[in-house]
């Protein structure tokens, strides 16, 4: 029987095993908790940002006229104190009296907001913006507050000198916001209310009540009336952007021309016994 021979290069190859250092398969598990922990540090970031972040976006979204401080909390559920001023540079400031709790929630695509005055509010205000291509678009609840108007003394002139003090009763109806483009389009309605209204500018009080209404649209249409009151208060005007142009006269019931003089010359311009209120 022949032999048969087996040359070396007949073998067959088998793969050498892989060989795989200590320090790279100990660096993969630490790669992988180093993500984790950057990832977690982001969400407790979000989670619990300081309500301060909330309080620092209002203040240079208004320019400063509306402030929150003393906050506490965080941006998602925090409390501080609302102030109004008269802007950067100014010392005119006004104080809300107490505190202000505020809730911002996710909901879907949109995010909740709530806020809770114990002054002024018997319920939350409500409030939910959503995103929209270009722009966002903000719907307010219906809502009924109330809140005193010495707190525009703090906007600084001509409030810081009519120094007001009476009640102002906030209505809302259907009221929704949308800002697309740098352009704003408003609908539904808002009243402000008036309820005896004083001044220190006259030892008449009260002065009135009145209401001025503002009806949304392409173009926002103010109105003021009175309801009663021996200062006679009437007017029309319009809001394109942030832009307010506003006509009104003033007036002083017969018999009050006297203890409303001083008042009429500060608010308009005397044209006989009215007073000519121009804004914008």
């Amino acid at each position: 029987m022949p032999t048969l021979l087996f040359n070396q290069t007949m073998r067959p190859i088998m793969p050498r095993p892989r060989h795989f250092s200590r320090s790279s398969t100990e660096a993969v598990p630490w790669r992988w908790a180093l993500v984790g922990s950057l990832l977690g540090l982001l969400l407790a970031m979000v989670l619990l940002a300081p309500a301060g972040w909330l309080a620092a976006a209002l203040n240079q979204a208004t320019s400063g006229h509306i402030q929150l401080v003393e906050t506490v909390g965080t941006v998602w559920t925090g409390s501080g104190k609302l102030v109004l001023t008269g802007g950067s540079g100014s010392r005119d400031r006004a104080a809300l009296p107490g505190r202000v709790n505020w809730k911002l929630r996710p909901n879907g695509f949109a995010l909740g907001f709530e806020l809770n005055a114990g002054c002024c509010t018997q319920q939350p205000l409500q409030a939910r913006a959503q995103p929209r291509w270009g722009g966002v678009s903000v719907e307010i609840g219906d809502s009924a507050s109330e809140w005193p108007a010495s707190l525009l003394a703090g906007l600084g002139a001509p409030w810081n000198t009519l120094q007001a003090e009476g009640r102002l009763k906030l209505v809302t109806q259907g009221l929704s916001i949308e800002l697309f483009n740098q352009q704003s389009t408003v609908s539904g309605r808002a009243d402000l209310t008036a309820v005896a209204l004083t001044s220190s500018l006259t030892t008449l009080k009260p002065m009135g009540s009145y209401q001025l209404l503002f009806l949304g649209g392409n173009t926002i249409k103010v109105s003021l009336v009175t309801l009663e009151g021996r200062l006679k208060l009437s007017g029309n005007g319009r809001w394109v952007g942030s832009r307010l142009s506003f006509e009104g006269i003033a007036s002083a019931a017969p018999g009050y021309e006297a203890a409303l003089a001083n008042l009429l010359n500060i608010i308009g311009r005397r044209n006989g016994p009215n007073s000519i209120i121009t804004l914008g």
